[in-house]
């Protein structure tokens, strides 16, 4: 098997998403474009990926590998064992700080059914998988993985339903939590989001094919048009005959999870019809409204605080400076042969401009803090490069609560803000001030001028608010409290 890399504790001061998905109808050689469109989601999942292709003569193929997809899905040799005009694919991050990761975790699954065979790739977390996995095994079921996806080809085998879409309707009928789906029968493309639509996907056009994906820039990559979002909710299948599109859930009010904007989207993505980019940017701009400080320079803590530093610094008329550096070329399996170079930590991957630092006020953005170990470093960083003084903007609220539906994250008792106030944060990290987006203005940055309606939330905001859409049955058997209502 191969080495699959344990994450620095550095890696995991960040919120991640698990996974990205991508899947392609009506094109030659689907695989090659799934690929492509796997490769602009890498930023959803880089610690593995798998592809299944359809071919009439060939029938169902797969590939499935740890690492990047550059790394593994632009081998032409692997490229042709994967043909078809009909494909999905999945990258994934793994739970964090998992040991024992194994290729028989890595999506897509496939099943094969009477009425033939299915594979299909799951982004979010199904909130009530312990209970499902339990019972399936007790009826016999026999897993082959430790992923809760696995719970839908199994509930999609015991389904009487008298096809796969028909099966797999059934199947998400009994599940729980968060789930953008793309599935794959012999002839049908299929895309599901559920009810609340927390996780994305959107559908385009390329050519007279048609692609399902998690974000727009995978859209992109490949030369394909954005046709729409798939609706919270809605089930589409995809075939020679066109698209037909269902409601196999109740109707409910939408609650897309409103990190998809702060962090997870890559900033060239449109979600729910806006700009990725320019809700950043408005989130920098009420962060410079809420929290005015007299300063000599904004700096993002890139890559993700850029654009919220743009923001803060056309609102403040502090000028924007980028005063530290990201040396693009180390990942997650850069390789750490020594304590010593263990140790450098955040140094691998930034590097401060001292010549701009030297003698300056200097307010650091950053999209968010969890455990807050990496910004402390880069507290030090910047103050060594004599800076004089240091001061933190993040571009969220407190992130006080875990998420069940799709995230990677510490566990609650490892989230700074869940066990210190703001000035014992302040004091934690070594900075001169700190000072986080309000709930209102980061609703107000994405559209909602009144702010965050109590009563009726625009979006999952769980991770702020600790208000959970759906209940996480499985977390709170195992003793997880959820807030209690005010």
């Amino acid at each position: 098997m191969p080495n699959c890399p344990t994450p620095s504790h550095d890696d995991d001061d960040k919120l991640k998403e698990e996974c990205g998905i991508f899947g392609a109808i009506g094109v030659k050689d689907a695989a090659n474009f799934v690929a492509l469109g796997l490769h602009a989601l890498q930023h959803r999942g880089q610690e593995a990926g798998g592809i299944v292709a359809h071919d009439p003569e060939d029938g169902f193929n797969s590939a499935r590998r740890f690492g990047y997809v550059r790394d593994n899905f632009t081998s032409q040799s692997l490229m042709k064992t994967l043909p078809g005009p009909l494909s999905i694919g999945h990258v994934r991050y793994s739970t964090s700080g998992k040991k024992g990761a194994v290729i028989r975790d890595v999506q897509p699954f496939f099943g094969e059914f009477s009425m033939g065979g299915a594979a299909i790739a799951h982004n979010g977390n199904l909130t009530n998988a312990v209970h499902l996995r339990k019972e399936l095994i007790e009826r016999g079921a026999i897993f082959q993985s430790s992923s809760d996806s696995e719970c839908i080809i199994h509930l999609m085998a015991r389904s009487m339903g008298r096809s796969i879409p028909d099966r797999m309707k059934e199947a998400l009928r009994q599940v729980e939590g968060a789930f953008s789906v793309v599935a794959m029968t012999r002839s049908k493309l299929i895309g599901v989001r559920d009810a609340l639509g927390i996780r994305p996907l959107v559908m385009g056009k390329l050519g007279e094919g048609t692609v399902l994906a998690s974000e727009t820039c995978a859209l992109d990559i490949i030369g394909a048009e954005f046709v729409r979002e798939i609706e919270p909710g809605e089930m589409v299948v995809i075939s020679e005959e066109g698209i037909e599109s269902y409601r196999p859930f109740e109707p409910t009010e939408p609650r897309p999870c409103i990190f998809e904007y702060v962090y997870f989207s890559r900033p060239d993505s449109i979600i729910g019809g806006k700009s990725v980019y320019e809700v950043r940017r408005e989130i920098g701009r009420q962060l410079a409204l809420e929290n005015p400080i007299e300063a000599d320079m904004v700096c993002p803590v890139p890559d993700s605080g850029t654009p919220a530093a743009i923001g803060y610094s056309q609102e403040s008329g502090i000028p924007f400076e980028m005063g530290i550096v990201r040396n693009q070329y180390v990942g997650r399996t850069f390789i750490e042969p020594t304590e010593q170079i263990r140790n450098m930590g955040v140094r691998l991957k930034l590097n401060v401009n001292k010549s701009l630092m030297k003698g300056k006020r200097v307010i650091l953005i950053d999209d968010s803090i969890v455990r807050g170990t990496t910004s402390r470093k880069i507290k030090d960083m910047v103050l060594e490069a004599g800076a004089k003084e240091v001061h933190f903007r993040v571009a969220s609220p407190p992130t006080i609560w875990p998420d069940f539906y799709g995230v990677d994250m510490p566990t609650q008792e490892e989230l700074l803000a869940a066990k210190m106030t703001e000035e014992e944060m302040r004091v934690y990290l070594g900075v001169s001030s700190l000072k986080f987006v309000s709930i209102d203005g980061l609703y107000r940055a994405v559209g909602e001028k009144a702010g965050r309606n109590p009563e009726a939330p625009a979006y999952h905001d769980a991770v702020f608010t600790g208000d959970y859409p759906i209940a996480p049955k499985d977390m709170i058997a195992k003793g997880f409290k959820m807030k209690a209502a005010e």
